[in-house]
Parts: C-alpha cells; sequence; structure tokens
C-alpha cells in the first residue's frame, strides 16, 4: 500500500499523483472518465485535481464539465469521504476574476456541480493583482468558516503576492494557504525554482505541480520527425525540436531503461523529488495510459540519476 502524503500544514493526507481532471469532459467522455477514475482509486489514488473552467475551451461547452462529471462519478461511486477533490476559481466564463463576491458565488456554483457541500482544496485559479490580498484571503476565510471549503492554495502566483497573502492570513489569524500549484517540469523548471519555491519551504506548503509532463512531452512519445495525434501536440512538439528537450529524452531514456519504466514514471519521479513537491499532477485520458503515471508513487530514483537528470534540463 503506497502511503500517503501530509498536505502543507493541512489534515489532508494525498496520494503523490493527483489526477488531473482537465480532459474530462473534453478528450475523455464521461464513461471514460468514469473508468479511468475508477482505476486511479482502486490502485490507492485518492487526489483529485480539477477546475471550475474545465473545460470551457471547447466549443459547445460552458465550462465546469470536469466538476460535473466528477460530482456525478462520486455519487454513483458513494465515496465522497474517501476522495480528496481540489477544484479553482477565477476562469469560469461566468465567475471571472478574484473579488470576494466571485470567489464566494464560484464556490457556490462548484458545490452544486460536484455534487458536495465542501470542497477539500480550494485554489485561487490565476492571481489577479489588481485585487488586494486582505479581500481574496478574506473570501476564502469566509468560506472555511463557513465550512464550503476545508483548505486553501494559490495557483499562478508571485512571491510578492504569496508572502503578502501569507502576511496578512497570520497577523488576522485568517485561513492561510497550505499548497501551491505551480507550473513545474523537466523542461519548464524557472517557473517555479527560484523564490517562490524557496518560499514556499519557508512557508511550509506543499506543491502540487501541473503540466508535470510537459503537455506529454515527457512521455517520451514525442521524437523529432514523429507525428502524435493528440489535441496537446503542439504543445509538446516544440520541446521534442529544443537542444535541452533532446538532452533531456537521452537522460529518461538511460534511466528508465535502467528501471524497466516508462519515461513517464521517470519524469514525475524527478519531480517528486524536488524540494516541496507533495504530489505531480498527471491526466489520462484512458485507463491505459494510468499505470505509467501510478508507477511514481514506488519509483524512488537514486541521488546520481536525479542529479543527471538536473543537469540535462539546466
Amino acid at each position: 500500500m503506497t502511503s500517503l502524503r501530509k498536505l502543507g500544514s493541512s489534515d489532508l493526507e494525498v496520494f503523490p499523483l493527483s489526477l488531473g481532471g482537465n480532459v474530462f469532459g473534453w478528450t475523455a467522455d464521461e464513461q471514460t472518465s468514469f473508468a479511468v477514475l475508477d482505476a486511479y482509486t482502486a490502485a490507492g489514488g485518492n487526489f483529485i485535481d480539477t477546475a471550475d473552467s474545465y473545460s470551457a475551451w471547447i466549443e459547445g461547452n460552458q465550462g465546469g464539465e470536469s466538476e460535473t462529471i466528477i460530482g456525478k462519478w462520486v455519487t454513483a461511486r458513494g465515496n465522497r469521504s474517501d476522495v480528496v477533490i481540489a477544484t479553482k476559481v477565477s476562469q469560469h466564463p461566468q465567475f471571472q476574476g478574484l473579488s470576494a463576491a466571485n470567489i464566494k458565488a464560484a464556490a457556490d456554483a462548484s458545490l452544486r456541480r460536484l455534487g458536495t457541500d465542501y470542497i477539500d482544496l480550494y485554489y485561487t485559479h490565476f492571481d489577479q493583482p489588481e485585487v488586494p490580498v486582505e479581500e481574496i484571503v478574506g473570501a476564502l476565510d469566509e468560506l472555511v468558516k463557513a465550512g464550503k471549503v476545508r483548505h486553501i492554495g494559490a495557483s499562478n502566483i508571485t512571491a510578492e503576492r504569496l508572502q503578502a497573502s501569507l502576511d496578512f492570513s497570520d497577523r488576522e489569524g485568517l485561513a492561510r494557504y497550505v499548497a501551491l500549484q505551480p507550473h513545474y517540469n523537466l523542461v519548464s523548471r524557472d517557473t517555479y525554482e527560484g523564490p517562490l519555491q524557496d518560499l514556499a519551504a519557508r512557508a511550509g506548503l506543499s506543491a502540487v505541480p501541473y503540466f508535470a509532463l510537459a503537455s506529454g512531452f515527457l512521455t517520451g512519445k514525442y521524437r523529432p520527425g514523429t507525428t502524435v495525434d493528440s489535441a496537446r501536440a503542439d504543445g509538446a512538439r516544440k520541446h521534442a525540436e529544443s537542444e535541452r528537450g533532446q538532452k533531456v529524452l537521452t537522460a529518461l531514456d538511460e534511466i528508465a531503461a535502467a528501471h524497466d519504466a516508462p519515461v513517464a514514471t521517470v519524469a514525475l519521479a524527478w519531480l517528486a523529488a524536488q524540494p516541496t513537491v507533495t504530489a505531480p499532477i498527471a491526466s489520462a485520458r484512458t485507463v491505459e495510459q494510468l499505470p505509467a503515471l501510478l508507477g511514481v508513487a514506488d519509483l524512488r530514483l537514486t541521488e546520481p540519476e536525479v542529479a543527471r537528470l538536473t543537469e540535462a534540463s539546466a
């Protein structure tokens, strides 16, 4: 049984891979999404990540499709208390931004779609610098006091704004961020490493990185000269054509061969070995894609292997 990891200073204990819900209602229909969720939880997984805006970018969608599917699945399985559901606010077409009124209205809408009366972890999806941190944290604190949200987190925020938010929470005795969701992977390190990572370490925050596999590039299926039928192929292809991307793939291939493990598992294992990282996020649009992701729970890279990948990705 894979041991769960404590999320920051919260009482939440999570599986070391967070299952990304961005594909639910996009590249995975409801039936397939249910199958993926079933397989993930059967393997011991309990940490599901979504957002109120998933997948508003698809023609005919309104946003909230992913939450709706997760809500239907939880209701059908009767397992609400067994899973940790994280969702986000600020990007839904009808609930834009981080004003206090919008945060509270968006949370109520997410609760309805999820078919639950509480959200385990509620992130600000993209910071809105023109809104004072006092207003944002104050609104989130009200949701926590009302029992609608258990814990709060931030995604896509600067170190300065994060520090100001934490200082305000501490000064006023309000709900405090316990998790941070940065863009972070082997080919995108400067999006987290540095002041933001240092602050997370000092403040005791857990990092739950998104784009953990760089739009699929770090699965190893995107190589120079290959064509992959995927909605995210363009994002992955630019990495395959870069010198750094090719160095990273070479290192991943060598280490994957040494462990007889998929390339994706090794890429996630490097991320899981980084300071502050508790659980990388990765999504699967089919059940067949899951084992390579779940493998991160059991694969421990040696220090030289971690160093080899860190050097290749510099």
